[in-house]
């Protein structure tokens, strides 16, 4: 059988398109979205300290992979339904638990309700929050997490797509409450040209939004184990050989 060159060509030609589909079948999609300093796009680059550490372990585990930065809800769908996919910056929630198979912590977080300083708004707990409208981000953890605690899209949150977005309608007094990552929120302040201590007061901390783990890289539950625990060795790695330090004293 296949004793004749063109047989033996045909064969060949088969089996060849069998292993590129396999490698196909088996290439990780990397989505994330634009929360700076985290991953952010500058100069039609992709960095911020989270890409950076996810690059490292790439790196560091002999991968070869290309990163997609989308809206949020969008890179959030493709994550829980696709294969082999790999999203951050993502937080690590009770709601999200079972949904992803985790990683690790990529970079530090601390989430916070913030109000403008002339509002004079002060909040002892969650519930007098209510009164108020909050800038949320469309399924971020965020506002998954207002939602979950009995906050409703349209009565007491408006959502939106992009967190500069959010930043905008705080600033012009047309929500009443921000709710955001304090590192993002420094940053797009600063992006501005303004200064965090003139724009914004912490008023409320959320230290039980992602249990004060910090942001983390996740996969899609239909990726394999051994994949999975790739990425897990490759973080501990560079975590252990001065890499990741190298990369968060760059951005914190």
């Amino acid at each position: 059988m296949f004793t004749c060159p063109s047989a033996r060509a045909l064969l060949f030609v088969m089996l060849a398109g069998f292993a590129q589909l396999a490698v196909a079948l088996d290439q990780i999609q990397i989505v994330t979205e634009e929360l700076p300093p985290y991953n952010m796009t500058q100069g039609g680059k992709l960095t911020g300290m989270s890409t950076e550490v996810v690059q490292a372990v790439l790196q560091e585990i002999g991968e070869q992979a290309s990163i997609q930065s989308l809206p949020w809800a969008r890179a959030y769908d493709i994550a829980l339904n696709a294969e082999n996919v790999l999203i951050y910056s993502i937080t690590r929630t009770a709601q999200r638990e079972h949904l992803f198979k985790w990683v690790g912590v990529v970079a530090p977080m601390h989430w916070y309700l913030y109000a403008r300083p002339e509002r004079n708004i002060s909040l002892n707990n969650l519930d007098e929050a209510r009164q108020y409208q909050i800038a949320t981000v469309k399924d971020d953890a965020g506002e998954q997490y207002l939602k979950a605690k009995g906050f409703t899209v349209g009565k007491n949150l408006q959502s939106n797509n992009k967190y500069q977005y959010n930043y905008e309608k705080f600033k012009l007094g047309r929500v009443d409450l921000w709710i955001s990552i304090e590192l993002n929120a420094l940053y797009l302040i600063r992006q501005a040209g303004e200064d965090p201590a003139s724009m914004v007061v912490p008023v409320l901390s959320l230290p039980d939004l992602g249990g004060g783990d910090g942001l983390n890289m996740a996969f899609s539950l239909q990726t394999a184990d051994a994949t999975v625990e790739r990425f897990r060795q490759g973080l501990q790695a560079i975590r252990s050989n001065g890499t990741y330090d190298a990369i968060a004293r760059k951005w914190l």
